[in-house]
């Protein structure tokens, strides 16, 4: 019996899942959040195994007091010491093209993932942070670093490189990373155990942040973030690809500096930009109420999913399923029914009644579909949880 702790840290937060691990079994024993590190209010909301989510009120002004009030509240109801944690895993942002998988945490990974804080510097200075601070707590045990964009690095050049001066390329480490890798690797392989072999595959991973992957025999072909998770398809509340001469365009027009043009389109913009709501359940409760603004909005939204998909396919030369995960992805009812709509031509029939169904695994197209379709919940901790355990035997 091995106890796995995965940590996912942001600029001002620390997600947890604590996972007992016997032989192939994964079971969460406690998990939470610590939320508003270095402000005034801080908490730590945790859930002992099915019971309920208590908040405890606590002054967090660093990660490294994140981190052992974690530990303090962990040992009230998960551990009986702080000797049964086995390892430690932590979701990095970036791994750039340095990291190919993820690698057991030592001097020179904490380095290079520090340089990389360049290209996510909302991301990778909070994952070192995370890390230093269980090196305090725990100095002797081993670390992990899982990396959102390593699954992507079986993309070709073509598929990575922009049109961009070479030296932009080599000097500023400008080219298509993708992200959301561990989920559109955990569902790529359960969807492969459903159709019974490791297809040609169209994962979509659309939270408030979304991204698109293609994935041939296991290997991504594309995907469709890019050299940040700006791009691609609208979100809740990014633009996704835009020309690229708009943040331009309004930096002129309307006086703006760059930090603002970038606040503007990471965070007023997509869904939240055309219709005034973030939240898809929003969206779909004004939808199905007659708001204009919100069904215009789900169109929109729509119509940028299928033109990645129907890439995709062309990219794939065809496609064996394809695969709805996170949030919105995981509950949007009247999105999935809009997109499969659309994409009959394939022989995808819907189920009405499987479509209605929220956050279970279930196959959303009819049995005789030539083009499977399917909704799976995802679980990046978990797939986090298995590679620290692989990385530590």
């Amino acid at each position: 019996m091995k106890k796995i702790l995965v940590i996912n840290c942001g600029s001002s937060s620390l997600k947890f899942q604590l996972y007992n691990v016997n032989e192939d079994k994964y079971e969460v024993v406690s998990k939470g959040i610590a939320e508003r590190i270095g402000q005034q209010n801080s908490v730590i909301k945790i859930q002992y195994g099915d019971g309920p989510k208590t908040e405890h009120m606590m002054q967090l002004p660093t990660h490294s007091e994140a981190i052992r009030g974690v530990f303090n509240l962990l040992l009230q109801g998960a551990l009986s010491s702080m000797d049964e944690l086995s390892a430690v895993g932590h979701r990095v942002a970036q791994g750039g093209d340095i990291f190919k998988g993820s690698v057991v945490i030592d001097e020179q990974v904490i380095s290079d993932i520090a340089s990389l804080g360049e290209i996510a510097p909302l991301h990778n200075p909070a994952h070192v942070l995370g890390i230093r601070a269980v090196q305090e707590v725990l100095p002797n045990i081993p670390q992990v670093a899982v990396f959102d964009t390593s699954f992507h690095q079986t993309m070709a050049p073509e598929a990575y490189l922009y049109a961009l001066p070479e030296d932009q390329y080599k000097r500023n480490k400008i080219r298509r990373y993708g992200f959301h890798g561990t989920s559109h690797q955990y569902v790529y392989d359960e969807c492969a155990k459903l159709i019974g072999k490791k297809g040609k595959v169209i994962t979509m991973h659309l939270g408030n942040g979304a991204s698109l992957a293609a994935i041939d025999n296991g290997k991504c072909v594309d995907t469709s973030m890019g050299f940040t998770p700006l791009a691609g398809t609208i979100m809740g509340t990014r633009c996704g690809d835009v020309d690229p001469y708009i943040p331009l365009y309004i930096m002129k027009k309307d006086g703006l500096s760059a930090d603002e043009v970038n606040n503007l389109m990471n965070k007023q913009s997509g869904m939240l930009g055309l219709c005034g709501y973030s939240d898809n359940r929003d969206i779909e409760a004004g939808l199905l109420s007659g708001n204009e603004k919100c069904l215009l909005a789900t169109k929109c939204y729509v119509h940028s999913l299928l033109k990645i998909v129907g890439s995709y396919i062309a990219e794939l030369g065809g496609v064996d399923a394809l695969v709805f995960t996170a949030g919105v992805g995981e509950n949007g009812v009247v999105m999935r029914h809009m997109l499969m709509e659309k994409l009959a031509y394939l022989g995808i029939k819907i189920d009405e009644e499987n479509n209605k169904k929220h956050a279970e695994c279930v196959m959303l197209s009819t049995p005789d579909s030539k083009v499977k379709v399917f909704m799976i919940p995802t679980d990046e901790e978990l797939m986090i949880a298995k590679d620290t355990v692989a990385l530590t035997k």
